[in-house]
């Protein structure tokens, strides 16, 4: 069975999906500061998580770079949605870089409170995945946070004092995803200052909660974004949790027949750090094909960031 052949008579399209507010300010930010300042303009990392959005920027003038190190001094750099260190400002700094910041504001957020728990002489847990950008940043904020990524490294965790524990989490977690690393955090350090709901990305939950309402409508799910997106990979293994077929596709390059066969009713969503035309193309496909097209709703998305101060 070919693509054009698929028995596919409905698609249902999850909303909310792509792109979140955090993602689409730090991509405005790097078209905007080109649009300014000319080319080339210096992000330090992947301003998101997405090869088209990459590429896209790439071709409009944006270098990627890993390390300040590779940035020649004076010129002008963004750092990426996922924050970084102080270190990382200091060093900027040191060599006369003059920084746009397009953190996430969630993610200065969770910074700031970690400052805070510092100060205060908490021991700090953060809940994320080691080797995450993200975590990575949060982890210089303040000296001595400890990284705990799964209930049984939440058991073995061990601290100076049980009643001066703060826990802050990483921003692109869902409340699914942290609580029962939470709940076993709790029981050990009952004193424990927990982290608020709204540190996690609404974004995040949105579409988590889209894609569980998604498994009792379709036969199967794609879910448009790239492999290394941490939150495209937990939202097709919330669905296969559920038992739904589940499937992780860059764009419809990437969509097989295997995929839909025994499929008449197919879901699709978006990870926050995929642009709509990936979706559109797909749907476009099945339209084409006499496949209608179906809105399943669980929220409105009304968040809106600022664009970044410019560097000068």
């Amino acid at each position: 069975m070919s693509l054009a052949e698929n028995q596919v008579e409905k698609i249902i399209l999850a909303e909310p999906r792509g792109f979140c507010a955090g993602v689409d300010r730090a991509v405005e930010a790097v078209r905007s500061a080109l649009r300014t300042y000319g080319r080339p303009l210096y992000v330090r990392h992947q301003i998101v998580h997405n090869r088209f959005v990459l590429e896209a920027l790439e071709e409009e003038g944006a270098v990627f770079v890993e390390d300040l190190a590779e940035v020649p001094e004076g010129q002008r750099v963004i750092f990426s949605a996922h924050g970084v260190a102080p270190s990382e400002w200091d060093r900027a700094r040191a060599r006369g870089l003059r920084v746009i910041d397009a953190t996430c504001p969630l993610v200065t957020k969770v910074h700031l409170e970690v400052q805070r728990f510092a100060r205060e002489g908490h021991t700090i847990i953060l809940v994320g995945h080691a080797g995450h950008e993200e975590v990575k940043g949060t982890l210089g904020v303040a000296p001595g946070v400890l990284l705990v990524g799964s209930v049984a490294e939440a058991e073995r965790v061990e601290v100076p004092d049980p009643s001066r524990v703060a826990a802050v989490t990483q921003t692109t977690l869902s409340v699914d995803d942290t609580r029962e690393i939470i709940d076993a955090l709790k029981r050990r350090f009952p004193a424990m200052t927990t982290p608020k709901t709204d540190d996690i990305c609404y974004a995040t939950q949105n579409r988590q909660n889209a894609v569980k309402e998604l498994v009792g409508l379709s036969d199967a799910i794609l879910v448009v974004g790239s492999r290394q997106s941490s939150n495209a990979n937990r939202l097709v293994e919330v669905a296969r949790m559920r038992g739904a077929r589940a499937f992780l596709v860059d764009s419809l390059a990437d969509v097989r027949p295997e995929m839909l066969e025994g499929v008449s009713a197919l879901g699709v969503t978006a990870s926050a750090s995929s642009p709509e035309w990936l979706v559109e193309e797909i749907i476009g496909a099945f339209a084409k094909n006499g496949a209608s097209v179906e809105l399943m709703s669980v929220a409105k998305e009304r968040v809106h960031f600022p664009l970044p101060m410019p560097a000068d």
